[in-house]
């Protein structure tokens, strides 16, 4: 029997919801191929989100230090060159984010194994890895085979799996030690800046009106704020508005954005490239409004109308005000 290794990713006392994407996928990777899964906390000593991580896996590998409550890719490179070693795990799932994007190229030299990053799926075919990516701005899909390896590394986009909890489990807790060789950091941590923050934190909104590039016109922005204000939500958007300039980046949606999980998602005149469409995996119910029936978005929506957005505005904005 194999293992899968499900590296934990945490910022300021949380984990990260990528973390529990990959276990899902993890899980279900493992139960196909009988192997355990196993999670692998990096982090300071006493960290509260422990018990929440042990749901999701077989066993949980805990390295605490105070020098390890933040990341930092040349104390963890260290840390999972020795426990890949030690365990040789069949597949290491990191996320595709800013650390796993340092940490991760890294830590294939060291270990040796290949890596495919950012990945929206990973299958299995006659034994061997496989993996799903995208290409040409996400316009198309590739299936990208692995070089033959005792072990693989994987980057996984965010949003590419659900954050659900798959089976019963209460992971055994295991303790291992810091290397008495690790080195000192050349880095040293200063703060968190979020270059996101604004004055509407759209995470939180029970609601969202959210506007794309069929909008049409930057004088259209105040259309749909007025919108939002009627039925107590907040104005979201897809890139395309922000590369514009018409809203600030606090506003977008999506894996260069934020990931929001409203009860009501209304996405108007938004195509839902993939990019767009991993940012409300977690949304309530999806409505979506476009006039081109063929637009991706209508493959997630709840529910769809094909007509000018404007007009439906207009109806709402009557209902709402009678």
């Amino acid at each position: 029997m194999g293992e899968i290794f499900v590296i934990v990713e945490h910022r300021k006392g949380e984990v990260r919801e990528i973390t529990f994407q990959m276990l899902y996928k993890a899980n279900e990777l493992c139960q196909k191929l009988s192997h355990d899964l196993i999670a692998v906390l990096i982090a300071g000593k006493d960290e509260p989100f422990l018990d929440h991580i042990r749901e999701s896996a077989d066993k949980v590998i805990v390295v605490e230090d105070e020098r390890l409550r933040v990341f930092n890719a040349e104390l963890h490179k260290e840390i999972l060159r020795e426990l890949i070693e030690k365990h040789q795990p069949f597949l290491t799932l990191i996320a595709h984010s800013a650390y796993g994007m340092e940490l991760a190229p890294c830590l294939s030299i060291k270990s040796g194994y290949p890596l495919a990053t950012d990945c929206v799926d990973i299958l299995f075919e006659d034994g061997h890895p496989k993996v799903i990516r995208q290409i040409y701005s996400g316009k198309l899909f590739s299936k990208v085979s692995l070089k033959e390896s005792e072990g693989y590394l994987i980057t996984v986009r965010e949003g590419a799996f659900p954050p659900d909890k798959v089976g019963a489990h209460k992971g055994e807790v295991i303790k291992h030690e810091v290397p008495v060789d690790l080195p000192d950091s050349r880095k040293q941590f200063v703060a968190f800046e979020d270059a996101g923050a604004g004055e509407v934190d759209i995470t939180q909104a029970e609601l969202l009106i959210s506007v794309g590039r069929g909008i049409g016109e930057e004088e259209n922005i105040a259309v749909m704020k007025e919108l939002a204000a009627l039925f107590g939500g907040a104005l979201s958007c897809s890139r395309p508005v922000v590369d514009k300039n018409w809203l600030p980046k606090y506003h977008q949606v999506g894996t260069s954005g934020k990931t929001v999980k409203p009860k009501v998602y209304l996405a108007f005149g938004i195509s839902g490239a993939f990019q767009h469409v991993a940012g409300i995996t977690g949304a309530g119910t999806v409505i979506a409004i476009n006039k081109d029936k063929r637009a991706p978005i209508f493959r997630v929506a709840d529910y769809g109308v094909t007509d000018d957005l404007f007009k439906i505005v207009d109806a709402l904005k009557e209902r709402l005000a009678s």
